[in-house]
């Protein structure tokens, strides 16, 4: 070979060396960029984002600049709080004022983190939120703290982004009120709907009428109230967070504490007018309308003669507050005031929007109803305001938690309610808002193998994470669901008989034919819960009213155990009573007499502590009603594939058919995922006793 050729080839191959290697360099940074995607997600995700392929590293920090001093020194206020000292040679993190191009909000974000970390924003909340996507960022290295590099461009699609709690009912102490403020902060929520007022009591002091904190106008948490001092606190608070408080006097229905009060019969009595007229007063004297813009006044489920008021009681107070330039905000359905053409209307249960009102949607999204599992779907399938973006009329959502019924300790409501898994999913719908409705996924997810489940899968692996970051030890009643599958077959016709057997406990077969019908198993479905027929009636596996469906499934353990399992078949509402009921008794899992059976081994229900409750039982607490906050069942997985059988009958008087079956594991940090097992819904032929 010449030398002449000889060089060429050396040229090519020194290329082909060059052109390998930066493929290779490129591979390697595409695969810790897309692995810092899976260990620092942001929620909501954000418009727009791209992660780099380094961690920045850091045992300092310096925030510069005198741009935005208040969110700058809320952020080192927080690194503080992590240990990590201030100091001229750390980390150099900069605020700029600046309009942010292309955004479609005037509380956009600009966020950078390379060498340095910028936060550009037009405005004090977009400032904010910059500080708390750095904080879901941020991460312990060892001795050391660490960021991704990463650049995100974002902003809000909808105004009002919120959560409501009826501390009316049950009252909570200030300290757990603010560490649910903290979470809404995190998530970029900002607004805080209370709801002060109910049947049980007058949760607000009143200077001008203490008897509205008398012992005898409570009849839950006696003499537990808020003083107009908690009050301010609590809105300076939300405040500091850039989150607004809309307090809320519900009247004239669900006034049981106001009337006791002052001994009125009903609530035409003309004394009432004036004094509901004080009560706003004090109520705008704690702040003024630039801190609290809003006022709710309720209206809603006047549903007794004793609660009816004239439209021109309703008018008057609504003018009143108008004059104290404060927006008025009514439920609907509510009462209807044909001269009012200007309040604000929040929706709920199914009701439409009211013409030419401006709105905030609450339709479906009660937390006091949601199971953990099926209720992420809906939260993350439901589009609020039912449009893709917020606008004058359509002006975003809040996320309400109604626990109605007593309880025993107040973070009982913590505890039966997935309200933190609800503020996490939430957070991501009505930050972004979603292109189309999805009615056809709020009782369950979608069928395995979809682009939509997809979707779902991966904001929950995002929950997932910040679960595992950012409420260790609290209460978050979620692990992953989207690897369980299930196959269902049925409604077999059981003929008002809960206990008729059908050929499926004798063996799993491909299909049966029972009274010259043939059935066969359908699916895979997949979850941790499955409604065979929602109780709001949304769309669902079937349309029958009752029946007996199986659901069959195959866990693959990699050794002999003992496996903690979540294993329910009605969702109890945790408002109105045990709502469904009544509670079944001991030896049932519930009145319609559903079972289990785990390698053909029937499986206990739980020895109830409180069996046999009737339906109106508001005033008994939950202690074990639910799946996901009593003791779990414990059962025996062998190795390999264990074959798992329900059998889930509905009708009479029960509420919700449904089932529930989470195989879970157990620390100090809470519930999580069941470690080492894997699903199939191969169809094995096995004798189930």
């Amino acid at each position: 070979m010449h030398k002449k050729e000889q060089n060429s080839l050396l040229f090519r191959l020194s290329l082909m060396a060059v052109w390998f290697w930066s493929c290779f360099i490129f591979m390697g940074h595409a695969q810790r960029s897309a692995s810092f995607a899976k260990t620092h997600p942001v929620i909501p995700t954000p418009k727009e984002v791209s992660y780099g392929a380094d961690l920045l590293l850091f045992n300092g920090v310096f925030v510069g600049g005198t741009e935005f001093v208040s969110e700058g020194g809320k952020l080192i206020d927080f690194f503080t709080s992590q240990g990590i000292s201030t100091k001229t040679d750390g980390l150099p993190i900069r605020f700029e004022n600046t309009k942010i191009e292309g955004a479609e909000h005037p509380d956009a974000y600009q966020l950078q983190i390379d060498s340095l970390v910028i936060i550009r924003a037009g405005t004090d909340k977009g400032a904010f939120y910059g500080v708390q996507t750095l904080k879901q960022l941020f991460r312990k290295q060892g001795e050391k703290s660490a960021l991704p590099q990463i650049r995100i461009t974002d902003w809000p699609t909808f105004n009002i982004r919120g959560f409501m709690h009826d501390t009316g009912r049950n009252y909570q102490s200030v300290a757990q009120l603010k560490e649910q403020i903290d979470i809404l902060a995190l998530y970029k929520y900002n607004t805080f709907h209370w709801h002060l007022t109910d049947d049980p009591g007058w949760r607000l002091e009143s200077k001008k009428y203490p008897q509205l904190q008398a012992s005898k106008a409570f009849s839950r948490h006696i003499g537990k109230f808020y003083t107009q001092a908690d009050f301010k606190d609590i809105l300076a608070y939300c405040k500091e967070r850039h989150i607004t408080v809309i307090p809320e006097f519900d009247i004239p229905g669900h006034t049981n504490a106001f009337r006791k009060a002052f001994g009125f019969n009903n609530m035409k009595d003309p004394k009432v007018l004036p004094i509901l007229l004080d009560l706003f007063e004090e109520l705008c004297n704690l702040a003024d309308s630039e801190e609290m813009p809003y006022i709710h006044i309720g209206t809603d489920e006047v549903r007794h003669r004793r609660e009816e008021v004239a439209d021109t009681t309703i008018l008057a107070i609504m003018q009143f507050l108008k004059a104290n330039k404060r927006k008025v905000i009514t439920w609907k359905e509510g009462i209807q005031i044909a001269d009012d053409s200007t309040s604000i209307k929040q929706l709920w249960a199914m009701h439409p929007p009211a013409k030419g009102h401006p709105f905030i949607d609450s339709r479906a999204n009660y937390i006091n109803h949601l199971d953990p599992f099926t209720g992420m779907s809906r939260l993350f399938f439901q589009q609020p305001t039912r449009q893709a973006q917020g606008d004058s009329i359509a002006l975003g959502g809040i996320l309400c938690a109604w626990p109605d019924n007593n309880i025993a300790h107040e973070r009982d409501i913590l505890k039966q309610n997935p309200i933190y898994p609800s503020m996490v999913f939430y957070a991501d719908a009505i930050w972004n808002g979603k292109e189309k409705d999805r009615p056809q996924f709020w009782a369950n997810l979608p069928k395995a193998n979809t682009p939509e489940l997809e979707g779902f899968t991966r904001l929950e692996a995002a929950v997932l994470v910040h679960k595992a970051e950012f409420f260790k030890g609290k209460e978050f009643p979620y692990v992953k669901q989207t690897d369980i599958q299930w196959r269902l077959i049925g409604p077999f016709d059981h003929k008002n008989d809960f206990s008729k057997r059908f050929p499926v406990e004798d063996a799993i077969k491909e299909e049966y034919t029972v009274n010259d019908e043939t059935f066969t198993w359908q699916g895979p479905y997949v979850g941790g819960t499955l409604h065979l027929k929602h109780f709001f009636g949304f769309p669902a596996i079937t349309d029958v009213d009752s029946g007996t469906y199986y659901a069959y499934t195959e866990i693959y353990s990699p050794d002999v155990r003992v496996q903690d399992f979540w294993i329910g078949f009605h969702g109890w509402s945790r408002s109105g009573g045990r709502r469904g009921g009544p509670f079944p008794n001991l030896g049932e899992w519930h009145t319609t007499q559903p079972k289990i059976w785990v390698n053909e081994k029937e499986i206990a229900p739980p020895h109830w502590k409180q069996p046999g409750l009737k339906t109106k039982t508001d005033e008994i607490p939950f202690i074990d009603e639910d799946y996901f906050y009593r003791e779990p069942t414990k059962i025996a997985l062998k190795k390999g594939w264990n074959t798992v059988l329900l059998k889930v009958p509905h009708g009479g008087n029960s509420w919700k058919w449904m089932f529930s079956c989470v195989p879970v594991d157990f620390n100090e940090d809470g519930v999580q995922h069941a470690s080492g097992l894997r699903y199939r819904t191969k169809l094995s032929d096995h004798d189930q006793k």
